[in-house]
């Protein structure tokens, strides 16, 4: 029963990711705008992503614990240019493109006590950036073009995670911050919701 429930939990995570961004890409490229959808909030998420799959990989846990975190990495990069783009930052997403992920990776490999203490940021780091997306939502009082089906994805990624961790590595840090991306990826969705249907409403 546990090895099939594990693989389920795997299988399910990685499908879910290999789409995760898709709805929020198409969501700003047939508005042809990024609006109510904080570019901070991207690259926070994007940094603790890159810290957390350098702390997996470093520590030899296994391959099917993180193998999604390449592909979501590739979409939030390439939703984040999308977002530049249509903010008039074409220049700073290229640097963004092309400075932003290798140079975090290789400052990562620098020391061991380096990626213990990004790790031990990392869930601080994936917060602010739900809280920056919460904190934009609530300015606006507008959804603009944020997908609640990627942030549901998200919270239900976070929730099989919880599961995988608990029957592989048992790391405690790694549950920690599922357990609190989990939390904040509903606390968004909700948000998401409430003001689409505040905006139907009106």
């Amino acid at each position: 029963m546990a090895p099939t429930l594990l693989d389920l939990a795997h299988w399910s995570t990685w499908a879910v990711c290999a789409v995760i961004k898709v709805p929020q890409l198409a969501a700003v490229l047939a508005a042809r705008s990024a609006r109510g959808v904080s570019a901070g909030s991207l690259l926070l998420e994007l940094a603790g992503f890159l810290v957390f799959l350098r702390y997996q990989i470093y520590y030899g846990y296994p391959l099917q614990t993180y193998l999604e975190y390449p592909i979501i990495i590739a979409q939030d990069v390439i939703l984040l240019l999308f977002i530049l783009r249509f903010s008039g930052n074409m220049k700073r997403a290229l640097f963004y493109a092309v400075m932003y992920p290798w140079g975090g990776w290789y400052m990562l490999i620098l020391r061991k006590w380096i990626i213990d203490l990004a790790m031990n940021l990392c869930t601080f780091i994936s917060a602010a950036s739900k809280l920056a997306q919460l904190l934009c939502l609530w300015q606006t009082k507008d959804s603009g073009q944020v997908s609640a089906l990627t942030w549901s994805m998200s919270a239900y990624t976070c929730a099989t995670r919880i599961v995988t961790t608990v029957m592989t590595t048992n790391d405690l840090a790694v549950l920690i911050r599922f357990i609190t991306m989990l939390i904040l990826n509903i606390w968004v969705t909700a948000t998401v919701l409430h003001y689409r249907k505040t905006k139907k409403t009106d």
